[in-house]
């Protein structure tokens, strides 16, 4: 049975590298035969998460639905930016809301336990973003999640795509087909 498989990035910005990486990855799953989703953060706009805010009016609807999004998938891939060594403030603020439970009777975390991960990260710089995704791995960890050992940080992102989107270069798409692979397997193997 293929694994369900979301893609998304953390940023909202339009010609994001890291939305043109997560891409790349979701045609790829895709190709390999797994059922994938690719999301855009921006479609899901919340509030910085506040315990008052919860308290008062709940967990904002678009929050609730994506919460339901990632618990109805086996894993996800996040390509992530680098914000001053560390990932966006989106991001954190998206995972913040998801980890909160909205009934009494609600599994704890269940957005993220048992879930699979794969980790990316897209820069101009010649790091790839990958000072960033030391930090989300840890995070991730910490909520339950299993990311598999590969990662990719693709440097200089600002010349890494032809004009449809793909990996120019060979090397870089290897490597992203390896982090996608073993995706793939991960997630076959701790939902089959």
């Amino acid at each position: 049975m293929s694994p369900k498989l979301l893609f998304l990035a953390g940023s909202a910005r339009k010609n994001s590298f890291n939305k043109k990486l997560a891409r790349v990855a979701h045609d790829m799953a895709a190709d390999k035969g797994a059922k994938v989703t690719f999301i855009d953060l921006k479609d899901y706009p919340a509030p910085i998460f506040c315990e008052d805010l919860e308290a008062e009016q709940g967990m904002p609807e678009s929050m609730s639905q994506l919460k339901k999004l990632f618990a109805g998938h086996d894993g996800f891939f996040i390509a992530s930016p680098e914000y001053n060594s560390a990932y966006s403030p989106l991001l954190k603020n998206t995972i913040d809301w998801m980890t909160r439970t909205e009934k009494p009777d609600e599994p704890v975390l269940i957005a993220f336990k048992d879930k699979v991960c794969a980790l990316a990260g897209a820069s101009a710089g010649g790091l790839g973003g990958i000072r960033g995704l030391v930090p989300l791995r840890m995070l991730l960890g910490n909520i339950g999640v299993q990311l598999i050992p590969n990662q990719l940080a693709l440097s200089g992102a600002h010349e890494a795509f032809d004009d449809n989107g793909a990996l120019k270069n060979d090397a870089q798409a290897d490597m992203l087909e390896n982090v996608i692979d073993q995706l793939i397997s991960t997630a076959h193997k701790l939902h089959s």
